[in-house]
């Protein structure tokens, strides 16, 4: 039975990749989820506030921008602790190439073209096979309008692929007014991978101290519908490859993902809240359905729920809203 897959242009023994998060943060960790069965990993994000020497400025980030995606959390300090450094991570990435055979792939994260986007380069030399970009950008200027929100997008994206030769992949959140068209502007601006989805990680009110506090909370299966519908849509009508990430958690999960189109399925929350062993059972699992129900490799179902596959096209649209409503009693 085959699980390979090919993702980014590189051929992996299996869809489960390790995504961003502070189980890559660690080097131990990163030769666990190895030998745990994990066919690639993304390391934690560099951010692009981490190569700003100003602690007036990173403190601004911090403390207005509560809002936040998920590696993010776990890894700011307080403005007056913040030690790590691009430096550090470049070490990591090398490091991690050393003790791994499996692909290691960086991640930039932040919302301009300015210095981060050289750091680019720099992890490419460091040895990542490829990068992750981790576009975070919450519009809050009332001037600004969407087409310039999704220019920013497509302006980082263009700098970092005329900055290195690895494949490069961009992760991002479903907040565009068309998806679709902005799917296809990201793969015809060069995007080798697209990541679907991030999550917004939404401040809460700590109303003891009146302070507003980030709140982090895990991936629920649920939240896997978002990524597994768009990836069923997407499928066919973009050249770079697709990845799902949000809310995977089981061998089914995996598999609903591959049917839809995706080529890799990142994981973290169920890794943390069930340990990284767990990755070793979801190939488990998913060797015995593909066994059961007579499917020799990945490759044979990837795409076969997809929209362009599906009996009934319009179940992805609007035509399946009223049916949805109706269904529940």
């Amino acid at each position: 039975m085959d699980l390979s897959t090919t993702y980014l242009g590189m051929r992996l023994k299996n869809p489960l990749v390790a995504a961003a998060g502070p189980l890559t943060a660690d080097l131990g960790k990163i030769r666990h989820l190895e030998d745990a069965g994990a066919s690639a990993v993304v390391l934690h994000s560099l951010f692009e506030e981490q190569l700003r020497h100003e602690a007036d400025e990173l403190d601004h980030y911090l403390s207005h921008g509560a809002e936040s995606y998920a590696e993010a959390l776990s890894y700011f300090p307080e403005a007056g602790e913040y030690k790590l450094g691009p430096e550090e991570y470049l070490e990591h990435v090398a490091a991690a190439k050393k003790a791994v055979g499996i692909p290691v792939i960086g991640s930039l994260n932040g919302v301009s073209v300015g210095g981060w986007t050289e750091y680019a380069k720099k992890i490419e030399q460091a040895g990542a096979d490829a990068l992750e970009l981790n576009v975070y950008f919450i519009a809050t200027d009332f001037a600004e309008t969407g087409a310039q929100v999704e220019e920013r997008y497509l302006e980082v994206l263009q700098a970092v692929k005329r900055a290195v030769r690895i494949p490069v992949a961009i992760k991002i959140g479903p907040f565009f007014s068309s998806m679709a068209w902005m799917a296809r502007r990201l793969d015809q601006a060069g995007a080798d991978a697209l990541v679907l989805f991030n999550r917004f990680y939404q401040p809460d009110f700590d109303l003891e101290n009146l302070a507003v506090v980030p709140d982090v909370v895990l991936s629920t299966p649920f939240e896997m519908r978002l990524p597994l519908r768009w990836i069923a849509i997407l499928y066919g009508n973009v050249k770079a490859s697709l990845a799902a990430a949000r809310g995977i958690s089981t061998a089914e999960d995996v598999i609903k993902m591959i049917m839809a189109g995706a080529d890799i399925t990142q994981m973290l929350s169920v890794l943390l809240r069930k340990g990284i062993g767990q990755l070793g059972e979801i190939e488990l699992q998913m060797r015995e359905w593909m066994e059961q129900h007579e499917y020799v490799s990945i490759e044979q179902m990837k795409g076969s729920m997809s929209q362009k596959s599906c009996a009934d096209p319009a179940a992805f649209e609007r035509a399946n809203y009223m049916r949805t409503l109706q269904s529940y009693v």
